[in-house]
């Protein structure tokens, strides 16, 4: 029997994002205090990544992601 963790990784890699919908109801969840293991299992994603998408809404004020920066560009090329 597979874990929900280990579907979680069969189905998205690491290079791979949540979508803005998926995003937008990680901060919905914690805005109806929704605790951060309550989201995880909820929406099947780990809770790092659920803690990660509320820290970047709280410092930045969005769930978007940021262009990378001009050294990062350089280096993938």
């Amino acid at each position: 029997m597979q874990t929900a963790s280990t579907n979680i990784y069969e189905r998205m890699g690491r290079s791979q994002e949540l979508s803005e919908f998926k995003c937008g109801t990680v901060i919905g969840c914690h805005l109806c205090n929704k605790s951060i293991h309550e989201i995880s299992l909820l929406l099947n994603i780990l809770q790092s990544t659920v803690s990660g998408i509320i820290t970047k809404c709280k410092k930045l004020g969005t769930t978007v992601t940021q262009p990378r920066s001009e050294q990062g560009q350089c280096m993938l090329k």
